[in-house]
């Protein structure tokens, strides 16, 4: 559909041809990135509007429809951003998307996402960061001004139809986000149904002003998305050769510049050495020692191991983990810094030796209870349990030095998903496992949850949001586990095969504290 007679330049939209998941034909909008002239014909590097960076590709003229060619604004002078000259022409709605991706992960899973009220001040600052997939909005209330109930049934399926009523002004909502918030769980008619109460604690301390806070830029790994330019929008990799697999990397990853003209990059699978050609490879096999990750392993059951890594004392190592890494997340940076992280390489044995099938990083010393920087399980290996396998094991580690965690913002869209997933199979495990003593309901407190799992606090209440369980009766918060909501979680636990044993853990954490463990 491309006319040759209009010339098409960076920064343009116009619909590209593309196949959906369906393999059928659709033509969503696209902006032009980058232009390449090979011999015969041009290529056009695009962008789908609305869409995951890493569908981002190489496309033909006969995919664009000129018809519908949009060209970017003109401006007077070069555009600054933070101080800097603007590196590619300006495009519409750029400026908004820009600003949208750095605050929250709110706007980067979905713009259309409703935020509802939280039940307290800290959990308000908390929808920006975990935003419900799904309408539960509620209003938490105190006990003379609670939202009438319509009905409770207790005939199988316990629920309760609430009318919300708006807040009237002048009046303030009742905290449940304190750290006294009492939950009582009481059976039904029905023997698979249950429904918890929390009571209203103390006021909570943090900020109510509910604006989303930007992403730390201090020891993490966390993208600067201001600085973006048109060579880091663009994927630099056609393909890499890591042991029996070949990847397609996903986003931009700093390997040196020689490296990327290459139809294929070949890694060591053990030690991650990046080489230029096939024969390379098999030359640095000989001289390779590596049939591991470098460092400590801390974790073995079956075939299933995990490496605890050094970033200061295995450096290089680390920063060839961080560039085939960065070829498939998009909100994280590389610091060639790698001293103040560690490393946890989790792996499959075989004949062959320990392959690398993810891995996650955390820093030395979090002053924020971050118990991840960044985790990532390699395609290859992707919907096959390893992501929650790294979430469990994460959360161990958390365990045995008594603290909770919760992962560094802003997570991945599959990243989000995944720990989403994680939490609400891990607390609706231990809701479903309280037994009544004495013929009273059973109580336990949001600490206590959090305790047990080592799930920060505003991620267990935001969890509890998430699945819609919060309600208001009788002057209680209670949660009620519906039908539904527990046979989708067995569902989903006899699914999931792979679980860490705490028995093979051999770990001994770390006073960091101190420069000189350095």
């Amino acid at each position: 559909m491309a006319d040759h007679s209009v010339e098409i330049t960076e920064g343009c939209r116009l619909p590209v041809l593309r196949k959906n998941q369906e393999n059928e034909d659709e033509w969503p909008l696209a902006e032009i990135l980058s232009v390449k002239d090979n011999p015969g014909k041009k290529l056009y590097y695009v962008h789908y509007i609305d869409f995951n960076k890493r569908l981002d590709e190489w496309v033909t003229p006969d995919r664009l429809d000129i018809k519908k060619l949009q060209f970017p604004k003109k401006e007077a002078k070069t555009p600054m951003k933070n101080g800097l000259p603007g590196s590619r022409p300006s495009s519409p709605e750029r400026d908004v998307k820009r600003k949208a991706e750095s605050v929250s992960l709110a706007t980067q899973v979905t713009a259309a996402t409703p935020v509802p009220s939280l039940p307290s001040s800290a959990e308000a600052s908390q929808a920006s960061v975990y935003p419900a997939m799904r309408d539960t909005s509620f209003s938490i209330k105190s006990r003379d001004e609670h939202e009438p109930l319509t009905s409770l049934t207790t005939n199988g399926t316990t629920s309760i139809q609430r009318h919300l009523i708006p807040p009237q002004p002048g009046r303030k909502r009742k905290s449940c986000g304190g750290t006294d918030e009492m939950v009582k769980m009481f059976q039904n008619n029905s023997p698979r149904c249950s429904t918890v109460y929390l009571l209203p604690g103390e006021d909570s301390q943090d900020s109510s002003d509910g604006i989303p806070s930007a992403p730390r830029m201090t020891g993490s790994l966390v993208s600067d998305r201001s600085h973006d330019d048109i060579v880091t929008r663009m994927k630099n990799i056609d393909c890499i050769e890591l042991g029996r697999h070949r990847l397609k990397p996903w986003y931009f990853s700093p390997y040196p510049q020689e490296l990327t003209s290459l139809p294929i990059l070949y890694l060591c699978e053990f030690c991650l050495k990046y080489l230029k050609s096939l024969k390379c490879l098999q030359r640095h096999l000989t001289k390779c020692n590596l049939r591991h990750p470098p460092g400590n392993e801390i974790y073995r059951k079956g075939t299933i191991s995990f490496f605890e890594i050094d970033g200061r004392k295995n450096k290089a190592y680390s920063q060839n983990l961080c560039l085939l890494a960065k070829c498939f997340l998009d909100h994280k940076t590389l610091y060639y810094d790698t001293d103040p992280f560690l490393f946890y390489v989790m792996t499959e044995y075989d004949s062959k030796g320990f392959h690398i099938v993810g891995y996650f990083s955390k820093e030395k010393e979090s002053t924020e209870d971050y118990n991840v920087a960044c985790i990532l399980t390699l395609p290859p290996y992707q919907r096959r349990g390893y992501g929650k396998l790294l979430i469990e094991f994460s959360y161990e580690l958390s365990k045995v030095e008594g603290k909770t965690g919760t992962p560094e913002k802003p997570l991945s869209d599959l990243g989000l998903l995944s720990y989403r997933s994680y939490w609400s199979q891990t607390i609706l495990e231990i809701l479903m496992d309280l037994k009544s003593e004495n013929g009273e309901r059973p109580q336990i407190t949001i600490n206590e949850i959090s305790e047990i799992t080592s799930v920060k606090k505003e991620d267990v209440i935001s969890t509890l949001q998430y699945l819609n369980l919060i309600n208001y009766y009788k002057g209680q918060y209670i949660l009620t586990l519906s039908e539904d909501i527990v046979e989708g979680h067995e569902r989903a636990m006899q699914k999931r095969h792979l679980r860490i044993d705490p028995k093979c853990l051999h770990f001994t954490p770390k006073d960091w504290s101190k420069r000189g463990k350095w």
